[in-house]
């Protein structure tokens, strides 16, 4: 709901003069340009499963595993879609040792698939001294690594005897790095981040050691010191590291490294930190200390998926270590026009949003500015231009656009103009917000939505603005088409 009047004003200008010269000189509208189509899933993924790792494999299944709350073992489901792991069997693969190191503290296991072998990378503590954290892989050469026999290939040679966890793997330019999180003798942190090259095999680091960062900013010190879980997603020929900070609890957020794919990734003047988190609780949204999370693809190859865990309250009773109730959550990444992931915010539990991008206009996105809706390139903050599509107010087939960042708040028409307001219970409210939501007007693939209580009108961009409209020619049956990214 922000408010820049000036800046507004100069973009509307400009949106309307483009309108009218194209609707003066009779010309036809912009085609759409490729979007990354919607991926929709239901949230929380999993109950009771932390520090979620989904891994896509070639076979074309989805490879999902976490730490669970007993700290004792190692569990393993497979789905051809995301959303099925929610319900796909889960098999135990590996279970801590009685005695010695592997004994205790089971954590963030992490699977990879290296030089045609499965290993999984986790932290464990010996029986004996629980928080004597270090990380270790298991390998298994099946093609399915459900079956055949997962081996101990031991603890990864990192460079100090000191608490470290939460190893990750990945590729830039052909090179393989691991990068994980240590606390690092004279430095009072309990974990900062390192990375290095892999060695001649998947449980071996070689090279030189680069400390990447050090947990000092305000977000990365609440509770705790601390800098750990990175791992890294690609695009734009640069490399983001996310990484979670702070404790456990509800100031758990996640920052982000950003460097050039093409720069010394051992250099760690190659690497720049957020200012501030780039994902953190949201009591709006009923999401509590977003962290520890990886990356995937959709099931079209088209969308990376952010994969984290959160719980839905925010006080706990004592050590939040504890507490079993971390759940597995997933939603779609966005990106800035400048190259860069953007998060959003932990979206409420429930279906996953949506944005509805302009057809004509492909740049623009319908959003809500101090409550009232309008297009916009590039909006910020993200969440003003995602909506969830739910059941609609009034039933009977219909559908309503409930805001991301103001649950219980609905995209509605009231004279004719579209808002984002709350439900206020009314049964003129709940038509007002309900749509039949048909295939698009400008293009089948795409869609728009006619109002339940006025037929033949749409929601409908004009301008800037966004108003429930007819629509009797090429121009506006465009203006009331939105592709769903």
């Amino acid at each position: 709901m922000d408010s820049a009047v000036p800046r507004w004003t100069a973009r509307r200008l400009a949106v309307v003069a483009v309108a009218a010269l194209t609707a003066l000189a009779g010309l036809a509208v912009a085609p759409a340009a490729q979007a990354s189509p919607a991926a929709q899933y239901a949230n929380p993924l999993a109950n009771q499963r932390a520090d979620p790792h989904i891994f896509k494999h070639t076979d074309g299944y989805y490879y999902f595993t976490a730490t669970v709350p007993e700290y004792d073992r190692i569990v393993l489901r497979r789905a051809t879609t995301i959303q099925g792991l929610a319900t796909a069997a889960e098999s135990v693969i590996w279970r801590k040792h009685s005695s010695g190191d592997m004994g205790a503290h089971i954590w963030a296991p992490e699977i990879h698939f290296v030089n045609g072998k499965w290993y999984v990378y986790f932290a464990a503590g010996r029986a004996d001294d629980v928080w004597r954290i270090r990380p270790y892989v298991l390998e298994n050469a099946s093609a399915n690594p459900l079956t055949g026999t997962w081996t101990e290939r031991g603890r990864v040679n990192v460079p100090w005897d000191t608490f470290s966890l939460d190893m990750s793997t990945f590729v830039v330019n052909g090179v393989r790095y691991l990068t994980w999180a240590q606390a690092e003798p004279g430095i009072a942190t309990n974990s900062n981040l390192y990375l290095a090259r892999m060695g001649a095999n998947p449980w071996t680091i070689t090279g030189a050691v680069a400390r990447l960062t050090v947990p000092t900013l305000a977000w990365e010190t609440r509770g705790y010191k601390v800098a750990e879980g990175p791992t890294a997603i690609q695009r734009n020929g640069r490399v983001f590291l996310t990484y979670s900070a702070s404790a456990t609890d509800a100031n758990y957020c996640l920052g982000m490294l950003t460097a050039s794919a093409s720069a010394d990734l051992l250099n760690p003047a190659s690497w720049t930190k957020s200012a501030d988190p780039v994902f953190a609780t949201n009591a709006a949204t009923g999401q509590y200390g977003p962290g520890h999370n990886s990356f995937t693809v959709s099931e079209d190859g088209q969308s990376d998926v952010l994969v984290y865990h959160d719980r839905n309250y925010r006080d706990i009773s004592g050590d939040p270590l504890n507490d079993p109730n971390r759940r597995t959550r997933v939603q779609k990444v966005y990106w800035n026009a400048d190259g860069t992931p953007n998060l959003g915010i932990p979206v409420a539990d429930g279906a996953t949003p949506v944005r509805l991008k302009s057809f004509n206009y492909p740049d623009r996105f319908v959003r809500h500015w101090d409550y009232r809706a309008r297009v916009e390139a590039n909006p910020t903050p993200l969440a003003d231009s995602q909506f969830r599509v739910v059941t609609g107010l009034s039933g009977s087939g219909t559908v309503s656009l409930e805001s991301t960042n103001f649950p219980g708040y609905y995209l509605r028409h009231r004279n004719y103009e579209f808002w984002v307001e709350r439900a206020d219970g009314t049964a003129a409210f709940r038509a007002d917000a309900s749509f039949f939501r048909r295939a698009g007007l400008a293009d089948g693939s795409a869609v728009s939505f006619e109002a339940q209580n006025f037929p033949g009108r749409y929601l409908r961009h004009n301008g800037t603005t966004v108003n429930l409209t007819t629509t009797p020619d090429a121009v506006a049956r465009a203006d009331a088409t939105f592709i769903l990214e």
